[in-house]
């Protein structure tokens, strides 16, 4: 018995560990729909989706302001070490006076008194007199400048690109609601597989005690018989060792189940050595009934998420094909500032604030460009043709799984049937197996036979069983209906 005694003390040290992870268990059952809840809550992935929702949002009000006009300020200080000087140095202006003779203005100039003839200096005249422009009188303080500038752009026509970027933005934002409602659904199916993991473990573990139970009293009533010389040691032998067998099945079971109530405290959001009890461990389950199952593809392909995942890029790739002809198409704005400086640049450079309105219109007209926004209207074609294939695919992809989750939730209900009809004659075949051990007419071998058909049977029941639930989890996903 060294192996019952190893396998015993393995499951002591299971025990053992697990103790803090039993001790913290729930006191109320909880149900499905709490695990559900709880996984959405707390599933970061879910999170980082609820936060694209969110950007998407303010980027759709962000491309909305572009419809009216901008205003900004640009402001400048500047520090010089020199004043501006516009004179190297004293200028001397000739001047002029009006003779009346000639009824015109004539310059100044030192004349010959016995000619009347201009005296030249260098081949040019001489002035009489000059009118004195000092240097200091054109220089200006600049070492201190400011200069400020407020403008208002109001867009008139941009070749329909505001308009193609707010449809974007509106796609975009609808686009990432969608990702959003598949991530839930797909958290909804993990969290689903996990509950009836660990339900189907929990009925294995109870059927593995069960079955352990048997073999235990029937090792007994062999050791008896063997005692009374009804029954050999090769008997007693072979009862021992499906026993030991049996309880090795059990602490892989108890094992197994501790590792899915992690899996599952994982999904929920809760720490990993949480245990609480579900509700379907402990209460009679109903049994699953086939529902008439009927489906239109189309109203299919309106519930699935990733459908209208890939609809929302096909028209954002749309609208990508307008925003690329917008950059071949004038775009107009009017366009008003402000501005001020100091120096002011209106009144002798002084020292102080002052500025002007100004109000204008601004054209851009494309004329050549090499090809660049052609080859782009021609990319943004072809990004539009492959969103349009990759949603007839999808669809084509949706329309086969549908059919297969079909498939499968009918195979699953009518092999739950077969399992239960097969459980009942396991049951019988075992209450007589049992009945004829008893009276001496069958041997252990024929009691060990029916023991382990009867445990195959209990088995396939509760897979089958579990596989119902989920094909229908899975039937609702593919239909696009699965409610949470």
């Amino acid at each position: 018995m060294r192996i019952n005694r190893n396998v015993w003390a393995g499951r002591v040290l299971v025990a053992l560990s697990l103790f803090s992870f039993s001790a913290v268990s729930a006191q109320q059952p909880v149900s499905l729909d709490s695990c559900r809840r709880m996984a959405l809550k707390n599933n970061k992935q879910l999170r980082i989706a609820e936060e694209k929702v969110k950007g998407a949002g303010y980027t759709k009000k962000s491309a909305r302001g572009a419809y009216f006009p901008g205003i900004d300020f640009t402001g400048t200080y500047m520090y010089n070490q020199k004043s501006i000087s516009l004179l190297e140095e004293d200028q001397y202006l000739p001047t002029k006076t009006f003779d009346l003779a000639t009824q015109q203005y004539k310059y100044n100039v030192v004349t010959n008194p016995v000619t009347g003839e201009p005296i030249l200096n260098n081949g040019q005249p001489i002035p009489q007199t000059v009118a004195l422009i000092p240097k200091e009188a054109f220089e200006f303080d600049v070492h201190n400048v400011y200069v400020g500038l407020v403008t208002l752009t109001q867009p008139v026509f941009m070749g329909g690109k505001i308009k193609a970027l707010n449809d974007i933005a509106g796609y975009a934002e609808k686009l990432a609601v969608s990702q959003r409602n598949t991530a839930e659904k797909e958290i909804v199916y993990q969290t689903d597989e996990a509950y009836w993991q660990v339900v189907s473990l929990v009925h294995k573990k109870k059927l593995a005690e069960s079955y352990t139970a048997l073999l235990d009293t029937l090792n007994r009533h062999v050791q008896d018989m063997i005692e009374e010389g009804v029954a050999t040691q090769s008997d007693g032998l072979t009862v021992a060792v499906r026993l030991n067998a049996a309880q090795i099945t059990l602490a892989k079971v108890d094992n197994g189940l501790a590792l899915s109530r992690m899996a599952l405290a994982q999904i929920c959001g809760l720490p990993v050595n949480e245990v609480f009890t579900l509700e379907d461990e402990s209460l009679d389950r109903v049994e699953p009934q086939e529902q008439p199952l009927a489906y239109n593809m189309e109203e299919v392909f309106n519930n699935r998420n990733e459908v209208l995942s890939l609809s929302y890029a096909a028209k954002i790739y749309e609208k990508k094909k307008s925003l690329a002809l917008s950059d071949m198409l004038p775009k107009l704005a009017l366009v008003g500032t402000y501005s001020f400086s100091n120096p002011n640049a209106f009144n002798g450079f002084k020292n102080e604030f002052n500025g002007m309105f100004s109000v204008g219109v601004m054209l851009n007209i494309p004329i050549l460009h090499w090809g660049q926004n052609y080859n782009k209207i021609r990319a943004a074609k072809s990004e539009a043709v492959v969103a349009k294939l990759q949603l007839a695919d999808a669809k084509e992809k949706i329309e086969l799984q549908v059919n297969q989750a079909a498939f499968k939730a009918s195979e699953a209900y009518r092999t739950y049937r077969m399992a239960v009809k097969n459980l009942e004659k396991a049951d019988e075949n075992l209450r007589n197996a049992q009945v004829g051990f008893e009276e001496g007419v069958l041997t252990t071998t024929n009691v060990l036979e029916a023991q382990t058909a009867w445990l195959e049977a209990q088995s396939e029941k509760i897979d089958a069983e579990i596989d119902t639930r989920l094909c229908e989890v899975y039937l609702a996903k593919a239909l696009g209906t699965m409610k949470y």
